[in-house]
């Protein structure tokens, strides 16, 4: 999308040192190509698929994938932010899906797909205000970001066979079709975050 153009040049940050590991969490779309981009980062320590911001205690797979649950898929990230920082990670997170699309990713359609972003601090809520707007101001996309930007409330596991689900079902139809081309490309505009 807009692979010239580095978020942190933009926004004049750099990698914070000596902070304790922190949590984010990010709706962009089907939580397994999420996840996959995610567990290659350099400085994520663990990555969990599952759903957020619904009103619904627990709920399962086929119940979000209603849409009457107003959970979003997500994925929840543990990392060392002195190995990568949390705008490094919305980069990623702004390169490899459209945020301009409500409640839509490509083929997969609902509320549980659309582009939101759930902070666990006032500074993670300030950073990435600041970044949407940013990425807004400097016209990217032909139309607006639509990403939502809230406080995180609750996060609920997904099931366990969505866990890790690329990385064990790589030849699966839609990890083939989907999921596969878009790591490749998020590997080649992000060698520099790659684990080694």
């Amino acid at each position: 999308m807009f692979q010239a153009l580095s978020l942190l040049m933009l926004l004049g940050t750099t990698v914070q040192e000596g902070v304790a590991m922190q949590t984010a969490t990010f709706g962009g779309g089907c939580f397994w190509c999420t996840e996959a981009i995610y567990e290659r980062i350099e400085g994520v320590t663990g990555v969990k698929s599952g759903y957020s911001g619904g009103t619904v205690k627990n709920p399962t797979y086929k119940q979000v994938c209603s849409g009457e649950t107003g959970h979003a898929e997500v994925i929840q990230i543990q990392f060392d932010a002195s190995r990568v920082s949390y705008e490094q990670l919305l980069e990623v997170f702004f390169k490899t899906h459209d945020p301009t699309t409500l409640n839509r990713q490509g083929a997969d359609v609902g509320t549980q797909y659309r582009s939101v972003i759930f902070t666990h601090s006032p500074e993670q809520a300030e950073i990435a205000k600041r970044v949407k707007t940013a990425l807004d101001t400097a016209g990217i996309w032909p139309n607006p970001i639509v990403t939502e930007i809230t406080p995180i409330e609750t996060f609920y596991p997904a099931e366990n066979y969505h866990q890790d689900y690329f990385e064990l079902n790589p030849n699966q139809g839609y990890c083939r079709a989907v999921i596969a081309p878009k790591v490749e490309k998020f590997e080649k505009v992000f060698k520099s975050l790659l684990k080694h």
